[in-house]
């Protein structure tokens, strides 16, 4: 099954099981020749001209291959984006309901009765909440979301929102550039309403650092792990909640060169940005990460994995040391950890967290839930819930 994440194509194909290895061909490097003979070693047949042709107009109409074709696709959603005045939903009506009252019922019940009350308000840098769908991690949502005590995020004159605080929120980019930040000036719609972006602060930004500040960002547009944070602040903050939305894009390149992200200059200066916007709005910021842990299973080209089993208790423990680097506010101790194996765990957290920590800087953090969830049935994801201090 083929789709686009991206949603530059609503198209899905199903390709055959014998035409799968055919699919080999379309590297940028193989002619039609070498697809004809693939196909006629797949078929045993000689005359596989109107299936070679067929199976190309299929993948290029679909957008599956990269031609104008493509290229007009792309081109007419970055456009429409970029063009709207504000970043509407796209998980409501699939990860979560579209009616307002049901999600606002849905919410008010994964938020009852946390294990834990609210963290310590005079200290409380930013949490740390799951990026995973809700219905499976509504238990760690809840415990990192109900550490925001709504009293502790009001001040006097804050505004019908019911808070004056501005949320920065740090997600993972999973289809964004490496070593790149996501930025927008729109607000975020959802069925509650409109979350308010607060445009000043990404307008400095992305003037302090433009080399890794990609404006009016596309991947905001089908990215679910700052949707996901907000529709529960809005739930307990209103619809109207500030936000300043920052996706943050993979530090793989940094990884495999074997350095740290801030020896790239363009990295450097955006962390030093953030870092000193954070400090200049302590009283008004709050950070909230939209941040999984490890991925593990054949969904991730590993063996088949379960929950309980023995490997994902060794997967526990391993996440369990990286945990620790964060509540330590330890930036280099944690990056360390990560790139044992070049992060074979597969954190697709690891940028929001080491953003964080390098910015704000915290001196301690609390793990308030650990959570693994088995995502299909021989996949899992780990992910947890965090408050951090000063």
């Amino acid at each position: 099954m083929l789709r686009d994440p991206f949603c530059y194509t609503d198209a899905t194909l199903i390709i055959p099981p014998a035409l799968v290895q055919a699919l080999r061909c379309f590297d940028g490097e193989q002619t039609d020749l070498d697809l004809r003979q693939a196909l006629t070693q797949t078929t045993g047949e000689l005359d596989v001209g109107e299936l070679m042709n067929h199976l190309i107009s299929t993948l290029d109409n679909g957008g599956f291959l990269l031609t104008p074709r493509f290229e007009e696709l792309r081109g007419r959603c970055h456009r429409q984006f970029a063009e709207a005045a504000v970043r509407t939903s796209s998980h409501a009506g699939a990860a979560y309901p579209d009616d307002e009252s049901e999600l606002r019922e849905l919410l008010t019940d994964y938020l009852a009765t946390p294990e834990q009350g609210p963290a310590d308000a005079a200290t409380l840098v930013g949490i740390a909440a799951p990026h995973i769908s809700p219905e499976g991690g509504w238990e760690t949502y809840r415990e990192a979301f109900r550490a925001l005590s709504q009293n502790a995020m009001q001040s006097p004159g804050a505004d019908e929102a019911g808070s004056d605080k501005v949320f920065i929120i740090l997600g993972t980019s999973h289809y964004g550039e490496p070593g790149r930040f996501g930025l927008t000036r729109k607000n975020f719609t959802t069925p509650f309403g409109e979350a308010r972006t607060e445009t000043a602060w990404v307008e400095w930004l992305a003037r302090e650092a433009p080399d890794a500040a990609l404006m009016e960002d596309y991947c905001h547009s089908v990215e679910h792990s700052i949707e996901f944070q907000v529709i529960f602040l809005q739930s307990l903050f209103g619809p109207s909640v500030r936000i300043l939305p920052i996706l943050c894009g993979s530090f793989a390149l940094s990884m495999s060169a074997g350095r740290k992200p801030e020896d790239d200059d363009a990295i450097r200066a955006f962390l030093e940005s953030l870092g000193e916007l954070a400090a200049r709005e302590r009283a008004r910021s709050c950070f909230v990460l939209g941040v999984d842990m490890a991925h593990m299973g054949r969904r991730y080209g590993d063996h088949a994995v379960r929950v309980g089993d023995e490997f994902m208790r060794v997967v526990a423990e391993r996440d369990q040391a990286r945990i620790a680097r964060l509540s330590a506010g330890d930036a280099d101790g944690f990056w360390t950890l990560v790139r044992q194996n070049e992060d074979d765990l597969k954190w697709c957290g690891t940028p929001p967290f080491y953003t964080f920590l390098r910015a704000a800087r915290p001196a301690s953090g609390v793990l308030r839930r650990y959570q693994q969830w088995n995502i299909d049935e021989a996949s899992v994801v780990s992910f947890a819930a965090m408050t951090f201090h000063r």
